[in-house]
Parts: C-alpha cells; sequence; structure tokens
C-alpha cells in the first residue's frame, strides 16, 4: 500500500513505473519553508485539519507536528486520540493487567484510521510529544508510552521484512536506545539493535537491484513492483525507520559505509525514476492524473527522506549529492506547476467524486511535499523535535 488510505490493493495496480563520509553527519539548522512549500503547507493545513479524517491529521502532524490542530480547533493528537482509539471489550482483555487498546485500520464507514500497523502511534511520537504525555478517551486517560508499550507487546521478528512494517519500526527506534530490549505478548525478549540491525539487512536486500544499476551505470532500473518497490510510498517510509536509529552515535560509526551506501542508492533513484514518469506522461495521456500523482508522491517522500537525514543526523551532502537534491527540488516545482495546470491541486473534494483513492493521495503526498520542500529551503526555523526516551 502506497500511504494512502485504500490498502495495499490500490498499490498493486498503481503505475509500475556516502561515499565520501568524514563529514557525513554534522548538525545542521533546520530550514524555513520557501514560497513552494509555504504554498503546499497551506493545501496541506486546509486539507489535512478535518477532525472526521485521522489519516488526515496524522499527516497535518508529519508537517507541522504536536502544534498541528484540527478545524474543530482541538490538536490533532488529542482528536486521534479522543477519538479515535478504541478498548477491546471485556471478553477480548488480555489475561495480563494491561487495557489492550488499538487504532482500527478504517472505521465501519471506510474512514481510514491507521491502514499502516502503527502509523498513529508512530506519528505521535514523530510529532514531538514526550512519552508522559497523557490523551483523554471515554473510559479514562492514556499515555503515549502505554501506546507505545502496546505497539511493542504486540511486535514479532518475522515482521522486520513486511513491507507494512516501517512505522512500527519507527516506534522501537523513537522510543528506545542502543541496547534496549522488550518483552512481546509472548514473553519472547527482543534486542532493539537486533531488530534494526535485521532492518538494515533488509533494505540492503530490497535495494540490490537499484545498487547493481547504480555500479553499472545504468540510467534507470524499470520499476516493476519488486524489490523496494513492493514497500509502501517506494519504501521511503522503511528507509526512514531504518536510516533513523542511526541518530545514535554508535549505530552511526558501525553502520557509516553500510548505510551511506544505501544514501547514494537513493540519491540515484531520483533520476531513474523521473525518467520512467516522463515516459509515461507523454505515452499515455488518459493516465496523466495518477503519473503526476505518482511522481508528487516520490519527489515529496524523497526530499522528505533526505531532510530527515540531515535533520536528524546531520548528514552533509558532497556538492554532488547537493545538486542532486537541488534537482529534485526543480523537480517538485515542475510537479507543482503542471498539477496546477491541470487544477489537480484545486481541491481533493474536486477529485473524491470521480476518484476518491486519488484524492486521498493529494492530501498525503502534499503534507509530506510540504515538509520535504522545507527542510531543503535556506534559512532556519524551529520545529518539536521527537523525545529522546528517558533511561
Amino acid at each position: 500500500m502506497d500511504e494512502r488510505a485504500s490498502g495495499a490493493t490500490f498499490a498493486r495496480r498503481a503505475l509500475r513505473l556516502l561515499a565520501c563520509l568524514p563529514c557525513l553527519f554534522t548538525p545542521v539548522a533546520r530550514a524555513e519553508p520557501s514560497p513552494l512549500a509555504r504554498e503546499l503547507a497551506s493545501r496541506c493545513r486546509a486539507w489535512a485539519s478535518d477532525a472526521r479524517a485521522p489519516w488526515a491529521l496524522a499527516h497535518g502532524m508529519a508537517l507541522d507536528g504536536r502544534a498541528f490542530r484540527a478545524a474543530d480547533g482541538r490538536l490533532a493528537s488529542e482528536v486521534v486520540v479522543a477519538d479515535f482509539l478504541r478498548r477491546a471489550s471485556g471478553r477480548e482483555q488480555p489475561a495480563s493487567s494491561r487495557v489492550d487498546v488499538y487504532f482500527e485500520p478504517f472505521t465501519p464507514e471506510g474512514t481510514p484510521v491507521d491502514p499502516h500497523p502503527a502509523l498513529q502511534v508512530k506519528t505521535l511520537l514523530a510529532s514531538g510529544l514526550p512519552l508522559s504525555q497523557r490523551f483523554k478517551t471515554a473510559w479514562g486517560e492514556v499515555t503515549l508510552r502505554e501506546l507505545v508499550e502496546d505497539v511493542k507487546l504486540d511486535f514479532r521478528m518475522a515482521q522486520v521484512e513486511s513491507s507494512e512494517s516501517a512505522w512500527m519500526l519507527e516506534v522501537l527506534s523513537l522510543s528506545s536506545r542502543p541496547g534496549d530490549s522488550f518483552r512481546d505478548s509472548t514473553g519472547q525478549r527482543v534486542s532493539v539493535d537486533a531488530v534494526m540491525t535485521r532492518a538494515l539487512v533488509a533494505l540492503e536486500a530490497a535495494n540490490a537491484e537499484l545498487a547493481e544499476g547504480l555500479k553499472a551505470k545504468r540510467p534507470e532500473v524499470p520499476k516493476r513492483g519488486q524489490g523496494i518497490y513492493a514497500h509502501p510510498c517506494g519504501g521511503l517510509h522503511y528507509f526512514q525507520a531504518v536510516a533513523g536509529w542511526a541518530r545514535h552515535a554508535s549505530v552511526r560509526e558501525a553502520w557509516r559505509q553500510r548505510l551511506a551506501a544505501q544514501v547514494d542508492v537513493l540519491l540515484y533513484r531520483l533520476d531513474s525514476e523521473t525518467r520512467q514518469y516522463e515516459s509515461a506522461w507523454a505515452s499515455a495521456p488518459a493516465e496523466r492524473e495518477r503519473v503526476l500523482a505518482q511522481m508528487l508522491k516520490f519527489q515529496g517522500h524523497l526530499l522528505e527522506t533526505l531532510g530527515r537525514l540531515r535533520e536528524d543526523m546531520g548528514w552533509r551532502p558532497t556538492p554532488a549529492q547537493q545538486q542532486t537534491v537541488e534537482r529534485a527540488r526543480r523537480y517538485l516545482e515542475n510537479t507543482v506547476r503542471r498539477m496546477d495546470q491541470t487544477g489537480l491541486l484545486a481541491a481533493p473534494a474536486s477529485v473524491a467524486a470521480r476518484d476518491p483513492q486519488l484524492a486521498l493521495d493529494l492530501v498525503g503526498d502534499t503534507c509530506h511535499a510540504a515538509r520535504g520542500e522545507a527542510l531543503w529551503s535556506p534559512r532556519g526555523i524551529t520545529r518539536p523535535a521527537a523525545p529522546s526516551p528517558p533511561r
């Protein structure tokens, strides 16, 4: 499933379209939105603020963090938990003393809530809320720590390679430090280091064909739903989840060469995939809206992923890598202009009647693109950082 509301089925049908490391991880300032980022952010904030749409609210938080508010004035984080967190009925409660809480993938009416496992918990953590944060629910209060612990209890090591595991992995990464472990609901002791190392191996395997294309200097590697392309959003959330563990200095040191190789593959993808999108644009006029939506998704998520490398770990691109980043920004601007010209960015509501899935994509991917572009603008801004887990 692309990061969309209707699940993996649509993704399968969708278009198939650090060698230099001495200063790789030096802290840098965050970025103030450019005019393009402000345009995208304005749309994101308007489109993602519906209090009845928790998946959309999560994307508003992806842009603005814990400060994002629903249209009814409530903090988005409070809306998501108070209105959409569910508690298992008494007969379904586990034998332990814990209260089993969860977010439904979709409401009975089909509204997306948590279409990727742990998306909402990951969003709450990444928005900058502390683990001690308390939320009101219909049955009492719940803390973010309790929501995180519930994800850990349900986690299984076999899930690491799953295309739907990126958000669970980020929950573990954002709430843990190297050396930490926890017990799942079966009593099995799980090492977070082992989980994240296994995830790095899985990322390398998923990117193997792209790595070969880069080494052979092929202009592109065709997208056929293989490897990393079997993941939501082209695997860019999976990359973020894995690379995010390297915010810890000991992990950066241990992974330095391996992570740098994956960054090179990520940068290689820009022109490889753009060629394929441009080909589809020229050869399939009837599919141009879908092509543009996929371009927005890819370019926005790519810039966000690279921006998170810089934001979280102080990645400093070489001059050649910076040129690739700037090229990605130009591609994104061109995509947005095309979308404006075709009317695709007028409003998701105008698209929803004829293509509900495309309308949902526009909301989520506009928010990711807004953040990605903002992270690469020239001046610094402040956004709440995800908290470090307590010892």
